[in-house]
């Protein structure tokens, strides 16, 4: 029976193994659709922006109730999947509880620590679901938070739950055992699940080990079920945070970067710099799709949270106009999941005939964006929706034309008088006589 365990468990493992490779390739292959963006400077910036954005959570605390539970599921995800090292050495050598006897009474103390923090999970998720659909928190019920996001962060929520009573209830009925077989190590009271053990007392030996065993391949596939589902959910920020605030934009955020294409060409006609050599393609001037924007663009895509936060102090957004950052990111990451798909049935890929612009983000949303950067303040993993707006506004004005006549008008008198005002340069200080 033992082997046969064994040999589930090795097959369940490899599987899991299998699929997560298979997406993690996938989504590695569509942030490289994105244009190349070397980005190897002020390392030790970086390090310290990773380390304290999405490790220490820092910027999670500007809003501290929401803060504090999602810390608790955060350090709890970290912590207690230390637990599922001891499941997979089991579970592949049939072992049970394999570092109890080595640790001895340090064993018990980090069971009562997992096991804290398995009620603090549970306490913080049935928390984030009440906010979520009965208080419903309005930035949680935005446009584009259409019945699939709100069921995907439902569907994990209820996840998280249902692993952290198994964890528990694993855990009360190993120890009754503990006190009737030989096989079912001692490991100390534990504080949360032995309020347990009496509704389980009653139970026969046979039904306990049942029930123990299905708790515990429950856990371990839930674990690995759920490993997978998150690389298809929003929910993979929680490894995509790390790259993305490493490779986030440090400059000021009033900075907007330059196009090297036109900054050669301006430098060139003021004697600044040789003249520019003719590309072997024409480029594209901003973004019309996914591959105008550069890769790190892309992998803050696969980045959001779908929180919100960027939305709600969205002052565009406030006053009623459509443009939602949110909405920006969701829609860039679900333009890549299709092409993705395409590619992997052999189909056309980019040349389906959609695009970013126009099929997923209108003209309206776009120049809707005042280029506050209050979004990219507001992002607890640092993500900047505006370089995407910016790239996205600059194609359909410089390769269609296509911008408000308003803002044309405002463009030519900028480029003929250096200002936005039709009158000539010689007049600008003409107010400050007298």
């Amino acid at each position: 029976m033992a082997i046969l365990q064994q040999i589930l468990f090795i097959i369940t493992l490899g599987a899991a193994g299998y699929f997560i490779r298979k997406r993690v390739l996938r989504i590695r292959d569509n942030i490289r659709l994105g244009k190349k963006n070397d980005i190897i400077d002020r390392k030790n910036e970086r390090l310290n922006n990773m380390l304290l954005v999405a490790f220490g959570q820092k910027k999670m605390f500007k809003r501290p109730i929401p803060a504090i539970l999602h810390f608790f599921i955060y350090i709890g995800f970290l912590v207690i999947n230390l637990e599922v090292l001891e499941f997979v050495i089991d579970g592949m050598f049939g072992t049970h509880r394999i570092f109890a006897p080595y640790l001895g009474r340090v064993y018990n103390v980090a069971m009562n620590v997992f096991e804290f923090l398995a009620m603090a999970v549970l306490i913080a998720c049935v928390s984030f679901l009440i906010r979520r659909n009965i208080l419903k928190v309005p930035r949680f019920w935005s446009v584009e938070m259409t019945s699939w996001p709100r069921l995907d962060a439902t569907l994990i929520l209820c996840t998280e739950i249902i692993l952290m009573i198994a964890i528990l209830t694993m855990n009360a009925s190993d120890q009754i055992l503990q006190t009737r077989t030989d096989h079912y190590i001692s490991t100390g009271a534990l504080f949360f699940s032995s309020n347990v053990t009496s509704t389980l007392q009653n139970l026969n030996t046979s039904t306990l080990i049942i029930l123990e065993r299905f708790c515990w391949w429950f856990h371990i596939i839930g674990i690995l079920g759920f490993t997978i589902y998150i690389t298809y959910s929003k929910h993979l920020h929680i490894f995509m945070a790390f790259p993305n605030t490493y490779y986030a934009k440090l400059e000021a955020k009033g900075h907007i970067n330059n196009m090297p294409v036109v900054t050669n060409e301006v430098k060139s006609m003021l004697g600044l710099a040789p003249a520019p050599s003719a590309p072997a393609e024409p480029g594209r001037f901003g973004a019309k799709d996914i591959n105008d924007l550069s890769w790190n663009n892309l992998l803050a895509a696969y980045s959001c949270t779908e929180c919100g936060r960027c939305t709600s102090e969205c002052p565009a957004n406030l006053t009623g106009k459509k443009l939602s950052p949110r909405k920006i990111m969701m829609d860039t990451r679900d333009r890549m999941e299709e092409i993705g798909r395409s590619l992997e049935k052999g189909g056309q890929g980019l040349n389906d005939g959609k695009t970013l612009l126009n099929d997923y983000i209108t003209k309206e949303e776009i120049n809707a964006c005042t280029s506050c950067n209050a979004c990219v303040e507001a992002c607890p993993v640092m993500i900047n929706p505006l370089e995407i707006i910016l790239e996205l506004r600059r194609y359909v004005a410089m390769e269609e034309s296509g911008s408000p006549a308003s803002w044309n008008s405002m463009f030519q008198n900028i480029e003929t008088s250096f200002a936005p005002w039709k009158f000539s340069p010689s007049d600008r200080f003409n107010w400050a006589k007298d």
